[in-house]
């Protein structure tokens, strides 16, 4: 139930009939070796990682981030906006409520494996009590635990799971559908032992990380979909495997969860300490006004509050100056998002990179920061803000010696220049800074005439600023003005997010603001988001248009990596070569939750390496 996450799909499997001579060919041909090595599987072992080693040992006790002697009981009661209208979590229609998904707060369904939360992307033994992962990860065998079951008291088995692999990848989710098409072939092993083997991309290379997506994939019982249309909504109670039930639904309003006094797991190492409450109540509210004043008035237990200025405004109620509710900001070293303005480069005006680096002196930070936001941000600094991702000051080790191999295709300072974005600390600075950015541009052949800035080619430098969010344009308009000091005439067009969607598909803008979230395990999203073919395939997340043979290497590189120091280095490599590039103005971030709880209910004194996992909470 970690609120600041990324969702992990699953992925899904053929399943076949083969004639007796076709299963003899299959046999004599996997019989020849054709150059390939023999595949070697590990031996059974209850994590798997994406790289390095787990934090966690064989025979651990609990995770560190919950209290194992935290006691049971109790009623939490949590608040959020918006409603829901089915209880089928894993299509597309319709809209299911918190706490039932297989994503965050997953509280009825499991995976077969369990995230852990105080690592970058790591998983533990669930429903699967340990796997075994070919050397090249090729393939993977999931150990069922024999003592797994669904809330009805079935037996979890493989056929359950290659009912939820299949269903899935035929009628679930695109995301669903999209990884789980990465299956070659499952087999049962036995009732407890399912073996899945996955395609090799164009390039003859398997997704190393399809072993661990498959581990996030959630178990569905068999029995209990068998007589129903599993593409369809439903309001009918569902059946899963996890920590709690679903006890009462009032549709659109509110629905109650009562803990499984018979859940299966309840003494495993990684649940124990989590799942404290007796019974969890989740009411929807239709607008977060309403939901603060319910907060305040102790409808609710905990807030996450998203609003800098709400949160720097509207907590000083009776009931926290007499301290029954508590004001918390838990910093976290997750992954922030990337947000910036965006230049994009398809556009003849903007593909000039001295003037993008010019266009980073001009963004006033420390008077939206206190202005507008009441000085709670800070300011990115990277693609991969707030965690050990972001690039040092310099590149060394590793990352130096990446950066090596495309010394002669990279411009000189990037290994001598820190590539943060200035700073601006004051009104002195700024205008500093604003001199600056008018030096390097007459440096750069443009010149101002009438207060109007021109290209080298004696075009004016004009640009839209396409926004879909109105909460936006104040610190659109502050960076316009301050680039009227500098002659460039920028408008704002703030449009409706169905207009805003096309136009972003189409690429069809000058600038607009956009956000790249990423975790701490980075992997093949980055060629989607900075890649050369990402930059000419519409609706794709390359929208500054890098197109940069440097960049697309070490993208490409962060997947294959095969230690933590490996794709830190590489990670930090690209981060450099990507600010170098000047496709954004980069903005703001917060690095840490505000959390606002009453005080009848508590949390571990030590968070996890991504923030809350509200789980490990429990009452008085």
């Amino acid at each position: 139930m970690v609120w600041l996450t990324r969702f992990f799909p699953v992925r899904l499997a053929l399943s076949m009939r083969l004639s007796p001579f076709v299963v003899l060919l299959a046999v004599l041909a996997a019989a020849v070796p054709q150059g390939a090595r023999a595949v070697n599987m590990s031996k059974p072992q209850e994590s798997l990682t994406m790289v390095g080693e787990p934090v966690y040992k064989t025979g651990f006790d609990h995770f560190a981030y919950t209290n194992p002697n935290a006691p049971k009981g109790g009623l939490l009661k949590l608040g959020t906006i918006g409603g829901f209208d089915s209880l089928n979590p894993f299509i597309v229609r319709g809209q299911p409520p918190f706490g039932l998904g297989a994503g965050t707060m997953s509280l009825v369904y499991e995976s077969l494996m369990m995230r852990g939360w105080d690592e970058p992307f790591t998983l533990y033994g669930l429903i699967a009590q340990s796997v075994e992962v070919a050397d090249d990860r090729s393939s993977i065998v999931f150990n069922l635990n024999p003592k797994a079951h669904f809330s009805d008291g079935v037996p979890i088995t493989s056929d359950d799971v290659l009912f939820s692999f299949e269903t899935l990848r035929d009628k679930g989710r695109p995301n669903h559908r999209t990884y789980y098409k990465k299956v070659a072939f499952v087999e049962k092993l036995s009732p407890t032992r399912i073996k899945f083997t996955f395609l090799k991309d164009a390039k003859g290379k398997i997704d190393r990380e399809m072993p661990l997506i498959m581990g996030l994939m959630p178990i569905l019982p068999k029995h209990d979909w068998a007589d129903r249309d599993f593409n369809q909504t439903s309001v009918r109670i569902p059946i899963g495997s996890g920590p709690y039930k679903i006890a009462a639904v009032d549709l659109g309003r509110q629905i109650t969860y009562d803990r499984d006094l018979r859940y299966w797991g309840a003494d495993l190492p990684v649940t124990r300490g989590l799942y404290n409450f007796n019974k969890i109540r989740i009411d929807y509210y239709r607008d977060d006004s309403v939901s603060l004043q319910a907060f305040k008035a102790g409808q609710y237990d905990i807030r996450r509050e998203g609003d800098p200025t709400l949160w720097a405004t509207a907590y000083d109620f009776p009931a926290v100056a007499d301290h029954r509710v508590r004001l918390e900001k838990l910093e976290h070293h997750n992954v922030e998002p990337a947000y910036g303005f965006v230049f994009n480069t398809r556009r003849a005006l903007l593909a000039d990179p001295a003037l993008r680096a010019a266009l980073e002196y001009s963004f006033d930070f420390a008077w939206v920061n206190k202005n507008l936001f009441h000085g709670q941000y800070k300011r990115v600094e990277s693609f991969f803000p707030n965690s050990e991702l972001a690039a040092p000051a310099l590149p060394e080790g590793k990352e130096l010696e990446i950066l090596n191999a495309y010394r002669d295709k990279l411009p000189p300072e990037i290994f001598t220049t820190p590539v943060t974005p200035p700073r601006a600390d004051n009104e002195e600075v700024f205008r500093d800074n604003l001199l600056k950015a008018e030096a390097m541009l007459r440096d750069a052949g443009y010149k101002i005439v009438d207060d109007q800035l021109y290209t080298r080619a004696g075009m004016p430098v004009v640009f839209e600023i396409l926004l879909s969010d109105p909460v936006e344009e104040k610190t659109a308009l502050n960076w316009a003005h301050a680039l009227q000091r500098l002659g460039i005439n920028a408008t704002i067009r703030t449009v409706d997010s169905a207009q805003y969607q096309m136009r972003m598909t189409g690429f069809d803008f000058d600038v607009t603001i956009n956000k790249w979230s990423s975790t701490l395990s980075p992997g093949n999203e980055q060629s989607y988001y900075w890649g050369t073919a990402a930059a000419d395939q519409k609706g794709s997340r390359n929208y500054a248009g890098v197109k940069d043979p440097v960049v697309d290497a070490l993208a490409a590189s962060i997947p294959n990596a095969r230690t933590r120091e490996e794709l830190v280095a590489s990670v930090h490599a690209l981060d450099r070569v990507l600010m170098a590039g000047h496709y954004t103005v980069p903005l703001y971030y917060l690095g840490a939750n505000d959390i606002a709880s009453w005080t009848r209910v508590h949390h571990p004194d030590q968070m996890s390496v991504f923030g809350i996992v509200l789980d490990a909470w429990w009452g008085q």
